[in-house]
């Protein structure tokens, strides 16, 4: 059984496996109240890594580890973008979930515009935190470059966090870094058809303001917000600012 990692001392939460299509995720559903927010990771991440964030938030919460990822086993073949966000959407009607507010950092942004693009019955808002890839930058040389200039500026919690996933993600990253770099998360984005909003660290290299831009600029009513000296893991760690604009779009979704 999955332990429990997110819900805050003392509350309950539901916590279990879903299988869909021959692959398997983990996810941790607690607190009350309509248009959920669930947390959609980035590569190499799992849900833990939202702790810091989902204090600083209420109603009701669902964290997921993709397969593959955190607690979720390996599956045998990796999981393209497009097959991410099918299984997100059979796992959000298996629950009757149909206003999910998907909250996707960096390859999870990925996973979530794809949501909201070929499943618009399950989605009532999207945040894309850090998104990925840059159009201008598709290559794994380039992304990992990327990384480690951001790596270099991070807050030692996230270099720990995001260290300890990692090691947990195995040893078939690099497949799963082909899988979001392949993906033209442009042709999704230009389909979202919901309320979304953009958010970046300023010195975020991985998702820089002209590819936010060009996302904002793609889906129709997006808005944009910048969290001054962070960089990628701006939702990982010290994540007070971002929270605060996450929690504006929420009243207005």
């Amino acid at each position: 059984m999955p332990e429990r990692l997110l819900a805050p001392d003392g509350s309950r939460a539901d916590i279990g496996e879903f299988v869909h299509g021959g692959a398997t995720l983990v996810y941790e559903d607690f607190g009350s109240g309509t248009k959920p927010i669930v947390l959609l990771h980035g590569i190499g991440m799992g849900r833990s890594v939202y702790i810091d964030l989902i204090r600083r938030l209420s109603g009701r919460i669902v964290g997921l580890d993709l397969p593959g990822f955190g607690e979720a086993p390996e599956p045998r073949r990796t999981l393209t973008m497009e097959r991410h966000a099918d299984l997100v959407a059979a796992f959000l009607r298996d629950r009757g979930i149909t206003d999910a507010v998907a909250l996707g950092h960096s390859m999870g942004a990925q996973i979530a515009a794809e949501l909201a693009a070929r499943h618009p019955d399950v989605v009532s808002g999207l945040v894309l935190a850090g998104p990925t890839v840059n159009s201008a930058a598709r290559s794994i040389r380039a992304q990992a470059g990327y990384l480690l200039v951001d790596l270099i500026g991070e807050r030692p919690k996230v270099l720990l966090r995001g260290a300890r996933e990692y090691l947990r993600g195995g040893p078939n990253l690099i497949r799963k870094m082909r899988a979001t770099i392949v993906h033209d998360a442009r042709e999704a984005y230009s389909r979202v058809r919901k309320p979304v909003l953009v958010v970046r660290g300023q010195r975020d290299p991985m998702a820089p303001m002209t590819w936010c831009r060009e996302i904002v600029d793609a889906i129709p009513g997006a808005r944009y917000e910048e969290i001054p000296d962070h960089g990628h893991g701006t939702l990982i760690s010290d994540s007070w600012a971002a929270a605060e604009k996450i929690r504006e779009f929420l009243r207005e979704v």
